[in-house]
């Protein structure tokens, strides 16, 4: 069975890029924004509420480090699984105009084809009146 161009890419994909992706996958859905969300909820809260073990008091600067973190390897990550979606969405196009290409060709020939037949049956049908003219009778 021959490989489509998507089945190629994917077992093009190195460890790292398979993370890459994973990880863009992961942090571009709702869940992670909910579970992140309730994550920053309960920190804070755990550390206004704390009486005794405030370790991040107001105003946070640990979470700000947190999430200083997170967007500093986050936003390259993101970037080279765009840059992959980029060059999936290239071999999408040049597959769909390979395709196109091809479908025009055979539509081309299919229509010769179909002239031809016509062009030989008009000559069928002028050959018949012809014949029907020199005799009358048959």
């Amino acid at each position: 069975m021959r490989k489509n161009w998507h089945e190629k890419h994917v077992e093009s994909l190195d460890f790292g890029s398979r993370i890459a992706d994973s990880v863009a996958n992961g942090m571009g859905s709702w869940k992670f924004i909910i579970i992140q969300t309730v994550l920053v909820a309960l920190w804070m809260g755990l550390n206004v509420l704390a009486f005794i073990d405030h370790w991040d008091p107001y105003p946070f600067i640990l979470l700000n480090l947190l999430f200083s973190t997170q967007a500093a390897y986050a936003a390259p990550i993101i970037m080279m699984s765009q840059n992959r979606q980029n060059e999936r969405d290239r071999l999408s196009a040049e597959a769909d105009h390979l395709n196109n290409a091809q479908a025009k060709q055979e539509i081309e020939e299919l229509a010769i084809a179909l002239n031809k037949l016509e062009v030989e049956k008009l000559d069928k049908i002028i050959a018949m009146l012809a014949e029907m003219k020199q005799n009358p009778q048959a």
